[in-house]
């Protein structure tokens, strides 16, 4: 109906043009009627103090003031004046609840601002500033107050017993603000949680916010968080609050060690027991009932004072509080006493001692298996050979597998360093088990061509002719001592490595002797290894000692 009236009823352009006119003249008129200045809006909180201003402003200077009042109307109740001035009367504050609380900031009527002290909550409305003039009658600006409050926020737990039903474990609120508070948990314990308000005659209104759960003994001591946001705070509010939650005794014993052996005087027992509230009572006893004469009771510490068999038993502990009782138990096993630890140090050094003294001997027994196995290299005769009679073998004349005799033929000079003119004299060696009587080779010393020759010159002498000779004296035979640095010096000459001190290196001496299958075997000897003799002749310091 509404668009067939306006198709039937259309605006022809010239009254258009009359609308827009009267619409911007009807404006004008009111901003120039507008002759009160105010402030809008106003917030305020109790017990400050609000000033409210108010200013005539006439541009034509026609317009008689003749009184100008402050008018109250509150958000639900009637108008009210509680300033008048008057420029011949003075001032008058009809409301008897703001008389002593407003004050005129200038006597005069072209500013007639007021300051409100000591402000209420219920001071909260709409305060009108009204000019009566002449010839254009009363005139006025409204200013809004808002009244503020800060609300006095609260957290607190509820102190609860363990158990299956969801109950209020904590409580958060928001007390006497405005405007209203808003209130939030935060928490790990997986509750929920229920809000009311309340309002007051005054404006203010009270906000609870209530944490529910089904309490356990393991949510007792965990933190629940209350957050308050509000207008008037320029941060959250925030506040932790511990869980409560009462439970019985939970009991556990601790201090065994399993090695409670007899005569052992550091031994205890702890009964611990977790409880909300604390165990009012801890009782130690045993399966058979009282305690043994050796134990002590220290609050809930058990003290052994001398281990024996009277602890080889089971010890209980008990513990209670309001909300019930509980017991644990744990069996004591008693053994023989442990060994000295001094003696079982003793044991140990002995035993380390003896592996010691064991390595040192077959460290021993490995040098002297060496030693004797560098000698057989040498040619040196065994232990177990004569070498003084010539009877300690089958063939008689037995001085070793490779006993070496050197002698020279006819010179009388000759040097222990093989610089003398027996240095190419012959060679003689005794070969065991050649045959009945032994054989003795002899070789040129013919190094440079390399050329082996041998001779048989006859018998070979006897270890009896060299050492038991009668033109020997006892200083003279101790010529043949074999010592640690005659074996030094041996081993040298045998790596061809070294130069004795006094002379040069001469080449080794070979000597060529037959063996048991027909074969032809060469033994290498050093000239410097001769010692001479009384007689002339030269002998080989190997050939003779061990």
């Amino acid at each position: 109906m509404a668009r067939d009236y306006a198709s039937r009823c259309s605006l022809s352009p010239v009254r258009k043009t009359w609308l827009v006119a009267a619409a911007i003249l009807l404006v004008a008129q009111g901003i120039g009627a507008q002759k009160v200045r105010v402030e809008e809006e106003l917030e305020a909180y109790p017990t400050e103090s609000v000033d409210l201003r108010c200013q005539f402003i006439d541009g034509s200077s026609k317009t008689k003031l003749t009184q100008v009042s402050w008018i109250w109307e509150p958000i639900d109740g009637q108008r009210d004046n509680i300033a008048v001035y008057h420029p011949i009367y003075g001032q008058s504050f009809p409301n008897l609840s703001f008389r002593d609380r407003v004050v005129f900031l200038q006597n005069s009527l072209e500013n007639p601002s007021i300051r409100i002290s000591n402000l209420r909550m219920a001071d909260a409305g709409r305060y009108t500033c009204e000019y009566a003039t002449y010839p254009t009658g009363n005139e006025q600006g409204t200013t809004t107050l808002t009244m503020l409050a800060k609300p006095k926020n609260s957290a607190k737990v509820v102190t609860v017993q363990a158990g299956s039903k969801s109950v209020v474990v904590a409580q958060c609120e928001a007390a006497d603000g405005k405007p209203a508070a808003t209130i939030k948990w935060l928490a790990s314990v997986g509750g929920n949680h229920s809000t009311s308000t309340t309002s007051a005659p005054d404006g203010t209104v009270t906000v609870r916010s209530e944490y529910r759960l089904v309490p356990t003994p393991a949510d007792d001591g965990r933190d629940v968080m209350c957050m308050v946001e509000q207008r008037t705070q320029e941060q959250p509010w925030v506040n932790t609050v511990k869980l409560s939650v009462e439970y019985p005794p939970s009991v556990s014993i601790e201090g065994y060690d399993y090695n409670w052996f007899i005569g052992r005087s550091d031994a205890a027992l702890l009964c611990l027991a977790s409880a909300n509230p604390e165990p009012t009572t801890v009782t130690w006893t045993t399966a058979s009932g009282s305690l043994p004469d050796t134990v002590e009771v220290d609050g809930n510490k058990l003290i052994v004072r001398k281990v024996d068999d009277a602890v080889n038993t089971t010890f209980i502990c008990e513990a209670k509080n309001k909300h019930g009782a509980s017991r644990h138990q744990i069996t004591t096993i008693v053994t023989e006493a442990l060994e000295d630890p001094s003696s079982a140090g003793v044991v140990a050094g002995a035993i380390i001692g003896s592996l010691l003294a064991l390595l040192l001997v077959v460290a021993l027994i490995a040098v002297l298996l060496t030693r004797c196995r560098r000698q057989q290299r040498r040619g040196y005769p065994s232990s177990g050979d004569s070498i003084a009679t010539g009877s300690g073998g089958s063939n008689g004349g037995d001085y070793g597998n490779k006993a070496r005799l050197l002698f020279s033929g006819t010179s009388n000079k000759s040097s222990k360093n093989g610089t003398g003119a027996n240095n190419n004299g012959p060679i003689y060696t005794y070969r065991e088990g050649c045959d009945a009587t032994g054989t003795l080779t002899e070789k040129a010393n013919d190094f440079h061509h390399h050329h082996l020759h041998h001779a048989s010159i006859g018998n070979p002498p006897s270890a009896h002719d060299i050492l038991l000779s009668g033109d020997m004296d006892e200083p003279e035979r101790g010529k043949f001592d074999l010592d640690d640095s005659m074996e030094e010096e041996e081993e040298r000459y045998d790596r061809f490595g070294g130069i004795p001190v006094g002379g040069n290196m001469l080449p080794p001496a070979y000597h060529v002797r037959r063996g048991h299958g027909g074969e032809e075997e060469v033994d290498v000897y050093l000239d410097d290894d001769m010692e001479s003799q009384r007689d002339g002749s030269v002998i080989s310091r190997t050939a003779i000692y061990v």
